[in-house]
């Protein structure tokens, strides 16, 4: 007997090009043109954004003008702005500039997290509990997404089984207590295939799964699996799924990662299972062009290269 999928009616979509796609570019960008992008990006419905990261300029130069850029959206108070801190002292500063979401990152490998942050995986866990017990002090609600690199492959270490993630899930769990927490399982290096993601959504959630935990899937589109992967993550719980108009982007301390799921890719494959995800795909593709254009950009998104008239 055949099996009947039934995907989600909706999920939610975050916009991760001004963040991952843009620190990707070696060349410094111009502020006003990150906002304009960013702006076509919310034309097209985009609610969800992560708007870029506040860590040092001297270790990512491109997130200079976090602050001025940050500052531009602040009248928008439907938008859910989301922002990548490293630290407390990054969190303090996304916190000061009025961010509601704040993303922290640690890999399930210990070979990619030194490369990526110099340190090991329990010394940036203790990075994420300083945070925590910052958003326990606050007096609005203050988000927290927590990005696990490397849940599926490992530049250095290759193949990553589940029990590596939930070993590293349950410790920052732990430290997490009391928070309401989004959780998402990252393909950094786009090797994943999609029963790979389906059997690592099922076992964690059989682990892990509570009213307080939502879950979410970062991926990559080296191996040409993004769009299968994200659409097999829904079908075992994801509930969120991030992208990057054009596919911009591509982790740095990845070696041989190329750029991000495209969002108008992935938006046209949830339409055609009627998943709703607010976004309007022919302004998205403008904010995609937009995007593409910026120079020193790595993309990659097939939509693009479909005659306009045949995009719905």
């Amino acid at each position: 007997m055949n099996t009947i999928l039934h995907p989600p009616t909706a999920v939610d979509l975050v916009e991760v090009a001004p963040r991952d796609g843009f620190q990707s570019i070696h060349e410094l960008l111009p502020t006003a043109d990150k906002i304009r992008c960013i702006q076509a990006l919310i034309d097209a419905g985009i609610t969800r954004i992560e708007i870029g990261s506040f860590v040092s300029p001297k270790a990512i130069p491109q997130m200079a003008d976090i602050g001025d850029i940050v500052a531009a959206f602040q009248e928008h108070t439907g938008m859910r702005f989301s922002a990548l801190v490293p630290n407390l002292k990054g969190a303090d500063r996304a916190l000061a500039k009025g961010i509601k979401e704040l993303v922290f990152v640690v890999s399930v490998s210990e070979s990619h997290n030194q490369s990526n942050v110099r340190q090991s995986v329990d010394s940036s866990l203790e990075g994420l509990k300083a945070i925590a017990e910052r958003l326990r002090r606050e007096k609005e609600s203050v988000g927290l997404r927590l990005d696990l690199a490397t849940c599926f492959d490992c530049p250095y270490e290759g193949e990553i089984q589940w029990q590596q993630v939930d070993a590293v899930l349950g410790k920052a769990r732990d430290i997490c207590q009391g928070i309401e927490l989004e959780v998402g399982l990252c393909d950094t290096t786009g090797r994943a295939t999609p029963y790979q993601v389906a059997n690592h959504f099922t076992r964690l959630r059989e682990r892990h799964d509570s009213a307080a935990l939502k879950w979410a899937f970062h991926g990559h589109d080296t191996f040409g699996m993004g769009v299968a992967n994200a659409l097999f993550a829904i079908q075992h719980g994801a509930t969120t799924l991030d992208a990057s108009a054009a596919g911009l982007g591509g982790c740095p301390f990845a070696p041989g990662a190329t750029g991000n799921t495209a969002t108008e890719d992935l938006i046209y494959a949830l339409q055609g299972g009627h998943i709703d995800t607010g976004v309007n795909l022919p302004r998205l593709l403008v904010a995609a062009d937009a995007i593409a254009a910026l120079p020193g950009g790595q993309t990659a998104s097939h939509l693009r290269n479909v005659p306009r008239e045949r995009v719905s």
